[in-house]
């Protein structure tokens, strides 16, 4: 016997669109506005919904939700660091939001780590707006510096054991960080067993920009993989990273992390199982 639920009439029928192609979007319904503005690089908005909490979006574009940015930020962060022998040094490229930095810095082993990003207005809300994501900025081992991260790596003498590159989509400033010459000059400031891992975007809806990102990765490093998870509100829900090694095997966990709520170790090792659809989308 089939049962029907039906909902009740609301006032409040904001609703905060992502376009994500010509044919999809995702759509939220807003409980309030919280901020909006155009920085010197970007639209950015923050709003509270009544099904994913707080978000914030970039140009348009969902970037992390009080909900689910956890599923994204552990996995972002712990493959490569817990792969990592001995993680003392770590730098995140863009992140601005501050959730990867703070995974990052649930690891002892950390001495140090630099966030690289263009835009200071993103991390400044983020901290006034998104406590959840922006509350390691106050870390003592917390470099945060506010530029271009092409600059910055051409520039710097630092040598780091882990990169993330946790970037907005690949288009105007960002559009770079996803070609070959990128990774080689992300390579130079890496120790001889570092790892590097990234978003690859999505296996349905972006698939030509994540073969992109695979095969440009596999033209500067010795060891590259790809693993994936699941990310509610990132296009598709199947979210696919990029990891790139200059010695070790990063599928083996070396070590572990606390507290987790989607990272475990026996989840790092199971996410590198490829479906055989995606296994032959990047061969």
């Amino acid at each position: 016997m089939s049962e029907y639920v039906t909902y009740p009439r609301r006032h409040n029928d904001l609703w905060l669109n992502e376009y994500s192609t010509n044919n999809l979007k995702l759509s939220m319904r807003i409980k309030e506005f919280l901020h909006s503005e155009r920085t010197p690089y970007q639209e950015l908005l923050i709003a509270d919904t009544y099904e994913y909490g707080r978000v914030m979006m970039l140009d348009g574009a969902y970037q992390l939700t009080e909900k689910d940015e956890f599923t994204y930020s552990e996995m972002m962060s712990h493959v490569p660091l817990c792969a990592h022998r001995n993680p003392e040094k770590v730098l995140i490229i863009g992140g601005g939001d501050g959730a990867i930095m703070r995974e990052v810095l649930k690891h002892d082993t950390v001495k140090k780590c630099t966030l690289i990003d263009i835009d200071e207005r993103v991390i400044e809300c983020s901290k006034k707006f998104l406590p959840f994501a922006g509350c390691s900025f106050s870390d003592e081992r917390a470099d945060v510096k506010c530029m271009d991260a092409m600059k910055y790596i051409h520039e710097t003498q630092e040598r780091y054991d882990v990169v993330i590159i946790d970037s907005t989509d690949p288009v105007d400033f960002a559009a770079g960080l996803f070609q070959a010459g990128f990774y080689g000059d992300v390579k130079r400031v890496m120790n001889d067993n570092a790892m590097l891992s990234e978003l690859t975007e999505s296996p349905f809806v972006d698939r030509e920009l994540m073969r992109q990102a695979i095969r440009e990765m596999r033209n500067v490093f010795p060891v590259v993989r790809m693993y994936w998870g699941a990310v509610p509100t990132y296009p598709g829900g199947m979210w696919t990273y990029g990891i790139a090694s200059m010695s070790d095997e990063p599928s083996e966990p070396v070590r572990e992390v606390s507290p987790t709520r989607y990272y475990t170790n026996d989840i790092h090792r199971a996410s590198f199982i490829l479906p055989p659809f995606l296994k032959d989308m990047i061969q």
